[in-house]
């Protein structure tokens, strides 16, 4: 397996792209309700206003269209709501404007910020740092959804294969090595590398044909990310997770093989995932 973006060769001349958290690892929810909202309002002392927080939280990372989304994004997301409501959020500007226009929405480029003389993102750091710590000391929790081992073994007989993800890099080889799925990947990328799009845009890069790349997720945001490269798209649908993962080995692979997968065939696939988030 390649460790970075610079090893990686290809091998095939397919490539599937697979998004971890909320995808193949049933984390998403345990880690919004025990790690990253809890945390939010702790190292903020938003605790008043927990009755508001968690609620559009949730709504926001899990059961709508922004769902999947960077976790610095929610973050402000959640504080412009807070904001709306009379609420103070101190250096919100500056957090804002770090938000809305760093080329890589990660720790190590906050520290770089910080280091700079940002020290306005001070609290933000600890946030992540406090999410990350929180994450890691979880109950062993996770496990991939039922079918993924299945459909990433087929993937993997027939393609290239790379973990495209928002989670931080530790988390994902902790998770997918437990699990056993790391040996059916080629490469796994975090939020370290850069955005999802940004990390389909360097892996195909001069080595696959658009139609014969596809990117797996579960959010809108990995369709986008699939959309800014002009390759295909497969979703996993919340609530109906091993029902997707079969159907990917069965029918979509095939599909995606024979060239017969774009056109009609995804464009259903796309409304079904868009009539579950809205």
């Amino acid at each position: 397996m390649a460790h970075e973006l610079k090893d990686f060769q290809k091998n095939r001349d397919f490539l599937v792209c697979v998004d971890s958290d909320g995808c193949a690892m049933d984390t998403m929810d345990v880690k919004h309700e025990k790690a990253f909202c809890p945390c939010l309002i702790q190292v903020f002392g938003l605790q008043e206003y927990a009755d508001f927080i968690t609620p559009y939280w949730m709504d926001v990372n899990l059961f709508s269209a922004t769902r999947g989304v960077n976790r610095f994004k929610g973050m402000l997301m959640t504080f412009e709501a807070l904001e709306k409501k009379g609420v103070e959020i101190p250096h919100l500007k500056e957090i804002a404007q770090w938000v809305n226009t760093a080329k890589e929405l990660s720790n190590p480029n906050l520290e770089a910020e910080i280091a700079a003389g940002n020290t306005a993102l001070k609290k933000v750091l600890e946030w992540s740092l406090a999410v990350n710590k929180t994450i890691h000391e979880l109950p062993q929790e996770d496990k991939p959804f039922a079918g993924v081992e299945e459909g990433l073994k087929a993937a993997h007989l027939v393609a290239d294969t790379a973990v495209v993800s928002s989670a931080n890099a530790g988390a994902i080889h902790s998770e997918w090595n437990r699990h056993g799925l790391a040996q059916y990947m080629d490469i796994m990328l975090g939020q370290e590398v850069g955005t999802k799009a940004a990390c389909i845009k360097e892996l195909t890069k001069g080595r696959y044909e658009p139609t014969k790349v596809l990117m797996v997720g579960d959010a809108l945001g990995d369709l986008d990310a699939a959309q800014k490269n002009g390759v295909l798209f497969y979703p996993i649908l919340v609530g109906k997770e091993e029902e997707s993962w079969k159907r990917l080995a069965e029918e979509a692979l095939p599909k995606l093989l024979h060239g017969t997968y774009q056109g009609a065939y995804q464009e259903q696939l796309i409304r079904e995932q868009r009539s579950i988030l809205k």
